[in-house]
Parts: C-alpha cells; sequence; structure tokens
C-alpha cells in the first residue's frame, strides 16, 4: 500500500470521521493544543490508532515543506472509484437528479482543493477528475479541502468526451461552464439530472469537451474583470444547480416541471 503523508488538523480529523481510508499513525506537535486536538486524540484511541507527540522540527521534515499546524497522519492514498459504477450506483440509490461535477484538466491542486470543498457543501454526488493533464487527490489537495475529500466521492476519467457522451446515454445532462457563453446561467432551467463541467485555469473547456456539452453559460459579470477563477465558477454554478433542484423539491407533482425543462431543452 502507498503510503501519503495528511497534513493539517481539518484533513487529520475529516480522515478520522469518515474512516474511508487507512490511518496508520498521527504525529502531534508538543506545543499544540486545542478542541480539534482533543479530538483527533480521542477519536483516534477509539480507533486504536496509534499517535505520538514529537517537536515540530520532526513534524517539518516528515510534512516536507506543507504548512501542516502541529498535526500530520501517515495514510494510504485515497481511494478512487470506477466512473461508470459511481454513476450506475447514485442513479440506482436516488430518485432526485443527480448533480455530478467534472473537471477538464483544473492542475492547480489549491483550486482542485477549494473546489472539492465547494462540491462537498453543495452537496454534489460525484467528482470526476482527468486521468492525464490535470492534478490528483495529493496531500496539498486534501488540505485545501480542509478534509472534505474524505466525504466526496472521487472518479478518474481516462478519456472525458467518451465518459460525457455515456453520461447522455445514462439520461444526464451536460452543463459546460463557459465565459463566452450566450447564455446566462441563471436564464436556465436546471431542474434535471446535470454533469457540470469546469474547464482548466487557463485553457478552459477542451474542444472535445466543448463539443459534447448540450449547453453553455456563463456567469454574469459586472466589473472589469471578466471571469472567474475554476473554484469560484464552480462554486457559482453548484449552488444554483442545487437551489433550483431544492425548488422543483417544493412543486406539485402534475407534469408541469417536465413540461417547462422539454421547452429548455429541445
Amino acid at each position: 500500500m502507498t503510503e501519503q503523508i495528511l497534513v493539517g488538523p481539518h484533513a487529520v480529523l475529516e480522515a478520522l470521521r469518515a474512516g474511508q481510508r487507512h490511518i496508520d499513525r498521527i504525529y502531534l506537535a508538543r506545543e499544540r493544543y486545542d478542541h480539534r486536538i482533543t479530538e483527533i486524540v480521542k477519536r483516534a484511541r477509539e480507533l486504536g490508532i496509534p499517535f505520538k507527540q514529537e517537536k515540530r522540527q520532526r513534524l517539518d521534515e516528515l510534512a516536507k515543506g506543507v504548512t501542516h499546524q502541529g498535526v500530520l497522519a501517515v495514510v494510504g492514498e485515497v481511494g478512487y472509484n470506477d466512473p461508470f459504477d459511481l454513476v450506475t450506483r447514485m442513479k440506482a440509490r436516488s430518485s432526485s437528479p443527480l448533480l455530478l461535477l467534472l473537471l477538464d484538466g483544473v492542475q492547480d491542486p489549491q483550486n482542485l482543493g477549494a473546489i472539492i470543498r465547494t462540491a462537498e457543501a453543495a452537496g454534489v454526488d460525484g467528482l470526476f477528475i482527468s486521468k492525464h493533464r490535470a492534478v490528483g487527490v495529493t496531500p496539498a489537495v486534501a488540505k485545501a479541502s480542509a478534509g472534505a475529500v474524505e466525504h466526496l466521492p472521487v472518479a478518474r476519467v481516462a478519456g472525458l468526451p467518451a465518459f460525457l457522451a455515456w453520461l447522455k446515454e445514462q439520461g444526464i445532462w451536460i452543463l459546460g461552464a463557459d465565459p463566452g457563453a450566450a447564455e446566462s446561467l441563471y436564464e436556465i432551467d436546471l431542474r434535471v439530472s446535470l454533469a457540470l463541467v469546469i474547464g482548466g485555469e487557463h485553457r478552459g473547456l477542451t474542444v472535445l469537451v466543448r463539443q459534447r456539452c448540450d449547453l453553455l453559460a456563463r456567469i454574469p459579470t459586472h466589473g472589469r474583470v471578466d471571469s472567474l477563477n475554476a473554484a469560484a465558477a464552480a462554486a457559482v454554478f453548484l449552488f444554483e444547480i442545487r437551489r433550483q433542484h431544492s425548488v422543483m423539491k417544493q412543486l406539485p407533482a402534475n407534469g408541469q416541471e417536465t413540461a417547462i425543462i422539454s421547452k429548455k431543452y429541445p
């Protein structure tokens, strides 16, 4: 089993709470004491995970330059889901519209961590990241996500355009975030199962991925900067989609919603 160093109290505590991956041992700085450390120690004892107090210099060596805030753990790698199995399982267990998030070449660990934190808060059903020319779930990503990665199912996709075509066959609409799109995010009926695609930091959506999208939408801006970074754009899109899904749950089941959607999606 390949081991990773998980750094920071949020990341370590959420790994303990989630119980999704193996935790070999935990290191704590001797002078570090607060409520999060108390809970980390309590949960480690309950789970039989060894922990040890060390000088901060020792933690600095193990963290290899990543800010650890006096806490780190030696853990197994994040277990990636099979993308096709993950979607199949989600469809089988939920009668509500799915909300999936796909990343087309996001390469910055801080961006990916922030996106994961937002996605988990928005109740995204699954995150799908490219295998090639994109960052994976590294210790830096886990720290930037404040531990949210421990609770969000993540899959890696070898060929994003082909996977999007398969999602369409499953009845899932593909929405691409594009600052140059003609339609505003707020002018589109999003009350269907959706796969939101966010492009990379510099190039945005790739040509083939853009071609696979059923529709493209932009976030209206009012300042001099005409676009947001990947993490900020993901947050705006996800919470608007979730808002519309919540509104749908409050409407009477009289078939009217389907009629509205069919007009928006010819």
